[in-house]
Parts: structure tokens; sequence; C-alpha cells
């Protein structure tokens, strides 16, 4: 295996504007080729930590990397921008992240088709967001790339901050639209079950029926908006567990015994088995 960090740096005229403070970074987990398949190539999967757009989790980070590399998947850790950075100085990153593994396509070794956006908590919610806008002007014409160099293939997305409206986070909203989480207009923007359609990927959800920081009801706004675009989803409800569960295991625990949660761990096998029918 080999790995990487490096910047992953949007085009100067938007880091003022957006906020940016300094450069978003990836690091690249990148495993040699299968010694006995023909198809040398591999999916890869982009990993983005939740933190309520304020900080960034790293309880789901690394350690949900090496899940994947376990898989067989590559794995990229995003490091994007958050507050004061605001909407979509983030989405853009990950959208040129996404352009840049497929510049690499051969180099590292990735299946161009099998790019997959992982995301927790905000952090869901920004890979979501590629899924809505990915074919849209200001994103591309932003840049200079075309839809299908920044398209995701799949979303895998865990206890995701969705809506805007009665059951937001209204701290990831804020913090996302810096001077203009009060105006309808961008609320409404980074509310996703609006603006996914047809054009959005694939999609696996997970959430937990309690989770008191973002309700339940994230994941079925969304979920009730694709299946009316005749998107394909998997969506997986457990009982119990607070919110940022990431593992749910004693290793992303943190030292803290409420992140874990024996029910809800069997969601990385559940999206293991997703994968493989991809």
């Amino acid at each position: 295996m080999k790995y990487f960090t490096q910047q992953v740096s949007i085009p100067d005229i938007y880091r003022n504007k957006l906020g940016i403070t300094r450069p978003a970074a990836v690091t690249g987990y990148l495993l040699d080729a299968p010694a006995s398949a023909v198809e040398k190539k591999r999916a890869a999967v982009i990993i983005c930590p939740g933190g309520g757009y304020e900080h960034l989790s790293e309880r789901e980070a690394e350690a949900v990397a090496v899940q994947f590399l376990g898989m067989g998947y590559h794995a990229f850790l995003l490091q994007y921008s958050v507050k004061p950075a605001v909407f979509p100085a983030a989405l853009m990153e990950l959208a040129f992240l996404t352009a840049m593994i497929r510049d690499n396509r051969e180099q590292w070794l990735v299946d161009e088709h099998k790019i997959i956006v992982c995301g927790f908590s905000a952090g869901g919610h920004l890979a979501c967001s590629l899924g809505a806008f990915w074919n849209q002007s200001f994103l591309c014409e932003a840049l200079g790339r075309s839809p299908q160099d920044i398209r995701p293939d799949g979303m895998i997305l865990a206890y995701p901050v969705i809506t805007s409206g009665p059951s937001c986070h209204e701290g990831s909203v804020r913090n996302l639209l810096g001077e203009k989480a009060d105006t309808e207009e961008a609320r409404h923007q980074v509310s996703l079950e609006y603006q996914v359609g047809e054009q959005t990927p694939k999609t696996f959800i997970w959430h937990t029926a309690t989770d008191s920081s973002v309700p339940v009801k994230n994941s079925l706004l969304l979920s009730e908006a694709l299946i009316s675009h005749g998107v394909n989803v998997e969506l997986h409800i457990f009982p119990t567990g607070r919110h940022g569960l990431s593992l749910a295991n004693r290793e992303t625990s943190g030292g803290e015994s409420h992140y874990i949660e024996p029910q809800c761990q069997s969601w990385i096998s559940l999206v293991k088995a997703w994968l493989e029918c991809f």
C-alpha cells in the first residue's frame, strides 16, 4: 500500500470570497493492484468526516478509511474547509478531488466509474451536495471541469445533515451559510431533499431513531425524495444510538462508552454488501 497527502486547492479567485483560510488537503491510501485479478483497477471511496462544518471529527476519519481498505477499495480522506468558509467552498473542494482522482486513474489504478463519496453528519451533507449539484453550472464552471469529471458514482451517508427545515441541525446550517443563514433562498439551496433528483447516484444511508442532534427525519426526507425521483436507495434505521457513532465500536469511541453501540456496528458489513453489488 502507498499513501500520500497533498493540497486540494480550488481557484484563487474563490478563496477570499468564500472565506477559505487555508487549503484543503487529501490523504490518499492506495492499495497495490490485485495479484490475480484480470482487472487491475479498484473502486475508490472519498471520506468526508463530520463536525458541523465547524471542525473535522478524527473519529470519522482514518479508522473509517482502514475499513474500506480492508474491503479492497482505495480510500481518500478529505480535510475540507469549515467555518469561516461558507457554501460552496467545501463542495468545490470535494468536486475538485473527485476530478483529481479521475485525472490520475491510470497512475492510481482507480476505476473511474466507481468513485463513491462517504460522509458522516455534516460530511454527509457535503457528500450528498455533490450528488445533487455535480451537473450544475455554478460548480462545473467555477472549477473549469465537465460534469462527468466531478460526478460521484455512489453515496454512503451516515446520519447525514440534510434539511434546513424544522428537523435541521441549525449549527451546521449556520456554519455553512454564514451571513446568509437567515435568508430563505440560501437555506432552500442547501436543503438537499429539494435538490436531489434523477442525476443523484445510488445511495446507502444509515441513521439511528434516537439521534437527538441530527434527527432521523433528515434521512427519511432524503430517502423519500430519492425514491420519488427513481434513485436506487438503501436505508437502515437502527433503534438506538446517539449521534456521531462512526464505526460504533471501541476503536472509534474516543474512550467514551456512549459511542459504542453493538447493534449499529453492522452498518459497515451492510455497506460492504452494498458495494459488492455496485
